[in-house]
């Protein structure tokens, strides 16, 4: 399948630094469809090397792997795409690095962002939130459940909740709407990352039943 095609199916988004491919496996097993790789404390060389384990992974799990904020490091890390905030280069910049058949992704965090990013031909998907304040977006306002409930109405392309979601308020994301959410301590800080992939990924699935 294509990226595009794997892109329509995937529910669980998983977003973390380096980590080692036992740990990936894991998680991928337990449910994530999409892991994006997205570590600030690394070089170049490194996220390279990092990204082996992200490809091989996701390859025997059938996933699709991502990159942040890097275009010039896809083909390198033979990424499938790319996700892009709202303070890095733009969609249209993304897709000039990475080619037609990748994936562009893009964070917004109100209706005009995500209505700019559901008209530009060069996003695939967006991502809504912070739900929560989280501490992975330290100083970043939470845009709470009216936004993803929002989004439900209004947006047509693929697009992921995200922001402090976890098991224990999952269900009140999927109660407005969202059929996707992206997580990263919900699963990088659980004792055991596939057991945490399974939860979210039925709470999620309970939206097709």
């Amino acid at each position: 399948m294509t990226p595009r095609e794997r892109l329509a199916a995937a529910r669980l988004y998983l977003v973390c630094p380096a980590r080692p491919r036992a740990w990936l496996e894991a998680a991928l097993r337990g449910g994530v469809d999409l892991v994006q790789l997205r570590d600030k404390e690394l070089g170049d060389d490194a996220i390279v090397g990092a990204a082996r384990e992200f490809r091989a992974a996701a390859d025997a799990a059938g996933a699709l792997f991502v990159l942040n904020d890097r275009p010039d490091l896809v083909d390198a890390c033979q990424a499938d795409g790319i996700h892009v905030g709202q303070d890095d280069e733009t969609p249209a910049q993304a897709r000039a690095a990475v080619g037609p058949e990748r994936i562009v992704g893009r964070s917004t965090h109100e209706p005009a962002q995500a209505l700019e990013a559901q008209s530009d031909p060069d996003v695939d998907y967006l991502a809504v939130g912070p739900v929560h304040v989280t501490p992975t977006k330290p100083g970043r306002p939470a845009t709470g459940l009216g936004y993803v409930e929002w989004a439900a109405k209004t947006i047509g392309k693929p697009w992921f909740a995200i922001g402090g979601i976890d098991p224990a308020n999952v269900g009140e994301v999927v109660a407005r709407g969202a059929s996707r959410i992206v997580v990263v301590r919900a699963i990088t800080e659980a004792e055991d990352p596939g057991e945490a992939a399974r939860e979210l990924k039925d709470a999620l699935q309970a939206v097709a039943r």
